[in-house]
């Protein structure tokens, strides 16, 4: 079991990693680089740097409220 959890672990680490990663340089890195590059066709435009992470904490929040008002009915 312990193998199980370490490769588990690992490879949450190495997804959060890849993600950090493909966000630093979407944000920070691609700004400078023009627009007729190539490695623009790997990236989303640019809205969507501020668009997936603001939905993705109001699904949060909003999972994290139902969540506490369930368990404070129950």
């Amino acid at each position: 079991m312990e193998l199980a959890d370490k490769a588990v672990g690992f490879l949450l680490s190495a997804i959060s990693l890849s993600i950090f990663t493909y966000y630093t340089l979407w944000i920070i890195i691609l700004p400078f680089v023009e627009s007729d590059h190539f490695i623009h066709r790997y990236f989303l435009p640019q809205e969507y740097a501020i668009l997936i992470p603001v939905f993705a904490g109001a699904a949060l929040l909003s999972f994290l409220s139902m969540f506490v008002g369930w368990w404070s009915i129950k």
